[in-house]
């Protein structure tokens, strides 16, 4: 992980000219990027071989850091989400005007989630900023559950940072805050 300020200034940096991430969370390790970055945004889509169309989603420590990509809520839809984070739930919810359609697959929605995973939080909070947060893998394939596969599997192209994956053998739950469907156990 990120010790030093040093460190942190680097990676801000690498994030500011659209470098790519990857890095231990709930379940796996995830790839990331700076979500107002464009370039950086297509960068990864490719780099995975996703669909653009499938959207993207952001982990934050707080939610203040998800706001800006997030259209304005009631108090008792913030109430309830706000009820199951930190923790695995990613919520899908309206997304704000200013969001990039990379981010929401060019739907009206964005998924955004307040991490658990420690290492995962930390990095949010040393950046000043919510990530991008997909599996580390090529579309299709298992995610990546250490730093050295992540290494293996995109080389040179991202910046890993190493540490300790979260206990959960499955990705987040994924729930509709508009019908509170459950779209991912």
């Amino acid at each position: 992980m990120i010790a030093t300020r040093s460190e942190t200034a680097s990676l801000r940096a690498h994030l500011r000219r659209g470098g790519l991430i990857a890095y231990p969370t709930e379940s796996c390790y995830g790839l990331g990027c700076d979500p107002r970055n464009p370039r950086a945004l297509q960068r990864l889509v490719r780099l995975k071989g996703r669909s653009a169309a499938k959207g993207l989603l952001l982990i934050a420590d707080h939610f203040k850091r998800l706001q800006p990509f997030v259209r304005p809520l009631s108090a008792a839809d913030r109430a309830r989400m706000q009820r199951s984070w930190p923790g695995p739930v990613t919520w899908v919810v309206p997304a704000s005007s200013a969001c990039p359609p990379l981010l929401t697959g060019g739907r009206p929605t964005i998924a955004v989630r307040v991490t658990a995973h420690p290492g995962a939080a930390r990095l949010c909070r040393l950046l000043g900023m919510a990530l991008v947060s997909t599996s580390a893998n090529k579309s299709g394939r298992r995610p990546a559950k250490t730093a050295a596969e992540c290494r293996r599997i995109f080389g040179p192209r991202i910046r890993v940072i190493a540490g300790r994956i979260g206990p959960r053998r499955r990705p987040s739950t994924l729930i509709d805050l508009a019908t509170g469907t459950v779209l991912r156990p």
